[in-house]
């Protein structure tokens, strides 16, 4: 009895827990995955679902130069009733083309049956070396994409004033590196992120640099609304298992965010009691 009593209890508590919302528009999974760097189509696609994510991101650039309803093409294999695409502006180096790609993108969307998703991962990288964003060029471009009614997603250094900046000329969310594309190292600008966690109004996407869902876990502890994940799950041994690693990595990070962990102390504290012992 208790343990069903208990069982019911965590099932609500769980069943509280608010999808992720980006400008008004809710999504059950806070994993968002990429698309790229996969050996094949049928991996990605395989990975894609077993992550269980609601959005996947696509980059416009490399669906130029290709037929977007072709049977190889990834986008001919996602449920695109359940699954949101997010096209991106990678491989874009100024802020006009990275307003003529978000462009090209909406029509994608349009011609797959999303209509209404004006949705852009915004990328302005000028550096071809460390691929670190533009913070002028980004936001530029965001400003000018969201007068046009996009709703912009801008990748970012983890700077707490350019996030500010960016909440303030009305992006939907912003989307701090860890560290840099690809690199898997992990959350290397944990304080900076804490920062712009604790003073952003709209969702913090940690994207670029995870390796592991260990790192998924820490992002989601640290009260970021949801991840982007690519390189660390195409580029591993075995994709499929590290996207249900990641997926699950995401739902432990979330549940100890809303549990809120135990106080540090600078010294041990006895779990047994000191007094009313029998000896």
């Amino acid at each position: 009895m208790i343990l069903r009593e208990t069982k019911l209890k965590i099932d609500n508590l769980v069943g509280q827990d608010e999808d992720l919302v980006i400008d008004g528009k809710s999504f059950s999974s806070r994993l968002m995955l990429g698309t790229g760097k996969y050996k094949n189509t049928d991996l990605a696609l395989s990975s894609i679902m077993i992550s269980q994510a609601s959005i996947v991101t696509v980059a416009v650039r490399r669906l130029q130069s290709s037929n977007i309803l072709d049977d190889s093409n990834i986008l001919h294999g996602l449920p695109l009733d359940t699954v949101w695409l997010l096209p991106n502006t990678a491989g874009c180096t100024t802020v006009q083309e990275a307003i003529r790609v978000a462009s090209l993108g909406h029509e994608i969307c349009k011609r797959l049956g999303q209509v209404n998703n004006k949705f852009v991962k915004l990328e302005v990288i000028s550096d071809p070396q460390y691929l670190l964003p533009d913070p002028i060029g980004t936001l530029k471009a965001a400003e000018y994409l969201v007068n046009k009614g996009y709703s912009v997603l801008p990748y970012m250094y983890p700077d707490p004033i350019l996030a500010r900046q960016l909440e303030e000329i009305g992006c939907s969310t912003v989307m701090p590196l860890a560290s840099p594309i690809g690199s898997g190292q992990g959350l290397q600008n944990i304080e900076n992120l804490q920062i712009i966690i604790e003073n952003s109004s709209v969702p913090v996407i940690i994207d670029a640099g995870l390796g592991t869902s260990s790192d998924a876990v820490k992002s989601i502890e640290i009260g970021a609304s949801a991840v982007l994940v690519n390189s660390a799950i195409a580029n591993s041994q075995s994709p499929e298992l590290m996207a249900k690693a990641m997926q699950l990595g995401v739902k432990s990070g979330r549940y100890s965010y809303l549990s809120k962990r135990m106080v540090k102390s600078d010294r041990a504290v006895p779990s047994s009691p000191s007094t009313g012992l029998l000896f």
